[in-house]
């Protein structure tokens, strides 16, 4: 009967389909080599051969011949409820004589290779493949091969009238529904991964979740696409990585197909600062080069401000009493989603849970803790195999515990690392009840105290912000965002004239901050609108160790960002109702910076740096309130803006200290 159906609901591939794939594959496979040989070659300094590379190929080799010998592939048309059909892929063990639980990933991202061709991994990662569960993966409605029409981030519906009300809720019921009816020797246990957009679909699972649906894990989920996650971050648009990736994934798919829509690449230069700078105001993007054919960028230039469009996309408000067990997971170094795993943790914490929630965060850029042995990224070290122990020692046994009943590893409720002093940490909440609260204050002379300030003859800074000369957000020269920055030195900002600079003396004392940092600032501006950007900046000393992974890294003076966040102040009071800023007021503009878990140690300084403009990574505001998505140049002006500390008005950044 499963063999009809797939042959009645597959879609076939030609041959010539096939080859292109293969041929696809080729060079991606070429592409990644040649990448990780000379990033090999960066990092350890090594000639043409690199043991380490040599190595990880060899293990993918083996790997994909695991996958043969010990697995089949499916691809079958799953029905939903209002008749659409969703492409579907198993990897079912062939050994038919044990019953094995569901692990599923639904992604808007495809599930290539389709047809024969085989992935060169399945699950989390290959010790599912290797311990033995169904593997599956899904194309969401509307995208690749799936049938229907795509919303991004489609919005939950509360009371569904009749089967035509369909969300990623319900899709993922039904899915699960018939696998566990349909795909010979399952268990009757599901477990349900993803990563960043299948985050999101992860999340959406817990909601109203299927009973056989055990344990759930969202990781670095898309959450919230206004106030934190990839688009938005606290109204400001993310300019570089959303135009980036809209150019591709926004493109309308007409009818099912393998393919994925080409994204820009005609930049004609390797440097996105001036790319971006060139463009000019955010509505030239459809003037010059989208020309109002992606629908999904025109969207977003319709919803400025955090309005029903957005609110009805985030599964925040939903992820109430939530049945399975989860295990969210996020990295403290993430450049797309710093926002979805910790708001996720919290909502649930918030809205109750019949089993376990738990939290993991680390020291990761976005995904990395699924890839790669995770012991340093850019120029910092974490002196252990980070991405590995999580996958092994975290991972791996909890979805063994509620999929397989292998006994309980007792993992504790947030399992969190500690850049700085690199070190894994096991809290009972998060953040941790032992953290207490603190202020950084601002003081004159360019000073950073947890003193409150005192009464001074100059009692605030000032620069001239200039949207036609913004601040890169890293020294690099490249198109595409990276994720690097996340953990840059800083010192290329902190020379500018636009950028304001505190700090702390000499630290005599290890000093750790973990969980939320709130900015807190006393501003004034001659505009009527203004962004800022407060950055968390861990200054080495001079005589610093240098033991950076690439070669010729002089640490003395390193300032590692530890995190930096933007506010647009025309949201200060409302995401929903912006107000305008009245030039020449102090405004007090507060704003969430996320969470950090990172010790600054005996010797380093703490330091903060102020801005206006974090370019290309956000957009730039014209400095006056306006529609900034319609805004023109001549609606860009510069501005000088005032930052205060004193004791009337103290500036300071509210940060959770474990007092030692």
């Amino acid at each position: 009967m499963l063999q009809l159906f797939i042959m009645k609901n597959f879609y076939p591939l030609s041959k010539v389909t096939s080859i292109k794939i293969n041929l696809l594959l080729l060079s991606v496979f070429l592409s990644i080599s040649t990448s990780s040989l000379m990033a090999q070659r960066r990092v350890a300094g090594t000639g043409p051969v690199d043991p380490a590379a040599a190595a990880r190929r060899q293990a993918a080799k083996e790997d994909s011949a695991f996958l043969r010998d010990n697995y089949k592939k499916l691809e079958i048309m799953v029905p939903m409820r209002d008749g659409i059909k969703l492409y579907t892929q198993v990897y079912m063990p062939k050994d038919s004589t044990k019953k094995y639980p569901i692990m599923l990933s639904r992604s808007p991202y495809g599930s290539a290779p389709y047809g024969p061709v085989y992935k060169t991994s399945i699950g989390p990662s290959m010790l599912f493949a290797k311990e033995g569960f169904i593997i599956v993966y899904q194309d969401v409605r509307g995208r690749f091969l799936s049938e229907g029409d795509f919303v991004a981030t489609r919005p939950y519906i509360v009371n569904k009238k009749s089967n035509k009300d369909v969300d990623e809720s319900s899709d993922t019921y039904d899915s699960i529904d018939w696998m566990i009816k349909n795909l010979p020797n399952n268990n009757g246990k599901v477990g349900v991964w993803g990563i960043s957009a299948p985050g999101f679909y992860a999340t959406s699972t817990a909601i109203d979740a299927h009973p056989a649906l055990k344990a759930v894990s969202p990781q670095a989920p898309v959450t919230n696409w206004f106030l934190g996650d990839d688009r938005h971050h606290n109204g400001a648009f993310q300019e570089m990585g959303t135009f980036a990736f809209l150019s591709s994934f926004g493109v309308a798919r007409p009818v099912p197909t393998s393919k994925n829509a080409p994204g820009f690449t005609a930049y004609g230069t390797p440097d996105g600062y001036q790319f971006y700078l060139g463009m000019g105001p955010l509505k030239n993007f459809d003037d010059k080069i989208l020309h109002h054919t992606n629908a999904l960028w025109d969207e977003m230039m319709e919803h400025d401000t955090y309005d029903e469009y957005w609110q009805s996309r985030t599964p925040e408000p939903h992820l109430k009493n939530i049945a399975p067990a989860i295990l969210t997971v996020g990295g403290f170094f993430d450049q797309e989603d710093p926002y979805g795993p910790l708001k996720t943790y919290a909502s649930i914490e918030k809205g109750g849970h019949k089993d376990k929630n738990m939290l993991v965060m680390d020291p990761w850029f976005h995904g990395g803790f699924s890839r790669g042995d995770g012991d340093f990224l850019g120029n910092i070290q974490f002196d252990s195999k980070t991405g590995l122990f999580y996958r092994e020692n975290i991972e791996f046994p909890f979805f063994m515990h509620y999929l397989k009943d292998a006994p309980d590893a007792e993992l504790p409720k947030a399992y969190m690392f500690e850049s700085g002093s690199n070190q894994w940490k096991k809290y009972s909440a998060w953040p941790p009840v032992e953290a207490v609260q603190k202020a950084i204050y601002l003081q004159a002379g360019n000073k950073l105290s947890f003193e409150k300030p005192k009464a001074a003859t100059k009692d605030f800074d000032e620069y001239i912000s200039d949207p036609a000369k913004p601040v890169p957000y890293s020294a690099g020269i490249n198109t595409i965002r990276g994720s690097e920055f996340m953990i840059e030195d800083q010192r290329f900002a902190a020379t500018r004239p636009d950028v304001l600079v505190y700090q702390t003396d000499v630290l005599t004392k290890d000093v750790t901050i973990a969980g939320n940092v709130m900015a807190d600032l006393f501003v004034s501006t001659t505009g009527t609108d203004a962004d800022f950007v407060v950055k968390v900046i861990d200054v080495y000393p001079d005589d610093a160790l240098n033991n950076s992974p690439v070669v010729g890294t002089k640490m003395g003076g390193f300032q590692m960002l530890v995190r930096g966040e933007i506010m647009r102040a025309k949201f200060r009071n409302s995401f929903s109702q912006p107000e305008p800023m009245i030039p020449g007021k102090i405004t007090e503009v507060k704003w969430d910076v996320e969470d950090i878990n990172h010790c600054f140690l005996k010797g380093h300084k703490i330091m903060i740096q102020i801005q206006s403009t974090w370019f290309p990574l956000n957009d730039r505001n014209p400095q006056k309130f306006v529609n900034i998505y319609k805004a023109t140049e001549a609606d860009f002006q510069k501005a000088t803006q005032k930052v205060y500390f004193s004791p009337q008005y103290p500036s300071r950044v509210d940060v959770k200290l474990i007092e030692k």
